[in-house]
């Protein structure tokens, strides 16, 4: 066998071109699993094939359970259901803070309000305002012990089973709270939110009570970092056309702006 057969048999790896779609799928999911995400047009340009055929094998790799396609390329199968606790997500904490400043425009002068748990939202209970007149209710313990202190607010937790992970209350008598409650403005994070999927979470007790959030909200307001666009978990609560404002970063680019909103998300802030 002459050197020229050899090589046109050996595996080109991930830096040259991958003639054989196995050897692509090892490398599109050895990159999902190494990095967490994988862009469709950067790996065709890496192994040197078209854009369609990147997007053929993550078909194919999503029916076979690896990996998961979002717009634009893929994430980790292991990312639906990964949740860190709220107290350890530190990362983007200046666009989080920015982000809780912006939603401060929108705390209405009386009436009520709901706070949903979350790390952006706890900074937005940080700085929430002392000289209005406000009924507050949340579903995390730590919101309601951020507030309890301010004295012309008036602050209530649902109550049931809390989730250590998130100091979230769900459950039956949360379930129960949100069913007789109706506020004016609701805060509400979220784990994932896409244009294609829409809204969504690791925790099927967490998404039946955000889900009713929704319900009980008048105006349903969304604080979310760029870092949840165009993700995915494991159980959608709701749609984007549910949310009236979304209030991000800049790190949020203008053409995935348009995206959401074509996807029926009504507004859009940048901070």
């Amino acid at each position: 066998m002459t050197t020229d057969a050899m090589s046109a048999r050996e595996p080109s790896g991930a830096s040259g071109r991958a003639h054989y779609a196995e050897e692509r799928h090892q490398v599109l999911v050895q990159t999902v699993r190494s990095q967490g995400r994988l862009d469709a047009g950067a790996m065709a340009e890496q192994l040197r094939v078209s854009t369609e055929t990147i997007r053929k094998d993550l078909l194919f790799l999503e029916r076979q359970g690896l990996l998961r396609r979002v717009h634009g390329g893929a994430i980790a199968v292991e990312d639906l259901a990964f949740e860190p606790a709220v107290s350890s997500r530190t990362s983007n904490e200046a666009e989080k803070r920015r982000i809780a400043q912006a939603a401060l425009a929108e705390v209405p002068r009386e009436g009520a309000v709901f706070i949903d748990a979350g790390s952006t939202t706890t900074m937005l209970a940080e700085l929430f305002p002392a000289d209005r007149e406000l009924t507050v209710f949340t579903n995390t313990l730590t919101i309601a012990l951020a507030l309890v202190n301010r004295p012309r607010l008036s602050v209530h937790t649902l109550g049931g089973r809390v989730r250590a992970r998130t100091f979230a209350e769900v459950d039956n008598w949360a379930v129960r709270a949100l069913s007789e409650i109706r506020v004016d403005v609701a805060f509400l994070g979220t784990n994932s939110i896409s244009s294609e999927r829409g809204l969504s979470t690791p925790d099927e007790s967490e998404a039946t009570v955000k889900r009713l959030m929704l319900a009980a909200a008048r105006r349903r307001i969304l604080l979310a970092d760029h870092s949840k666009h165009d993700r995915t978990s494991l159980f959608k609560y709701g749609n984007l056309s549910d949310i009236d404002l979304l209030i991000t970063d800049d790190g949020l680019s203008e053409p995935d702006t348009r995206r959401l909103e074509a996807a029926g998300l009504k507004q859009v802030i940048r901070t």
